[in-house]
């Protein structure tokens, strides 16, 4: 979980490989709408994504064994998830603002760009004590983070 730009997906499709579990890539889950939205540098708004979040949460009830790559920026998007598979494990990828809008900047082909990042960090709730998540350096190798995430949950 994590905004734009914290290599959600590249950490996600890793850490599935290594732990022989199926990726799922949130993004490709959204309205046709919701991309079109986005594309345009416009923030969803909740009921923008509670039909998307749904989905991902059936998806999760039906194979709780995956790695997902989903923002969940919010804890209430995070506790729908959680009606799938109430074990899921959310891994909050960090890193700063400037790299993150770096990294943006230098996105191509991909339907979300840099003007999104401001509306994600407002929108953007970290995790709670009380959830079950681990907060991992995105600034870090992609092989050592995904080798800490595996250390942190056993596997």
């Amino acid at each position: 979980m994590g905004v734009a730009g914290s290599g959600k997906s590249t950490f996600a499709s890793a850490l599935a490989e290594r732990l022989h579990r199926p990726f799922i890539e949130g993004d490709n889950f959204h309205s046709a709408d919701n991309h079109a939205k986005m594309a345009r540098g416009e923030g969803l708004t909740d009921a923008d994504r509670k039909p998307w979040l749904e989905t991902l949460a059936m998806m999760l009830r039906e194979e709780p064994n995956v790695v997902m790559a989903c923002s969940a920026l919010k804890r209430a998007y995070r506790d729908l998830l959680r009606k799938g598979d109430p074990q899921t494990l959310f891994v909050y990828m960090t890193a700063r603002e400037d790299t993150l809008r770096a990294r943006l900047t230098k996105r191509h082909g991909h339907f979300v760009d840099a003007r999104l990042l401001d509306s994600q960090l407002t929108t953007l709730e970290p995790p709670a004590a009380d959830e079950n998540a681990i907060e991992v350096d995105a600034t870090k190798p992609t092989a050592e983070a995904v080798a800490a995430i595996a250390d942190d949950i056993g596997a």
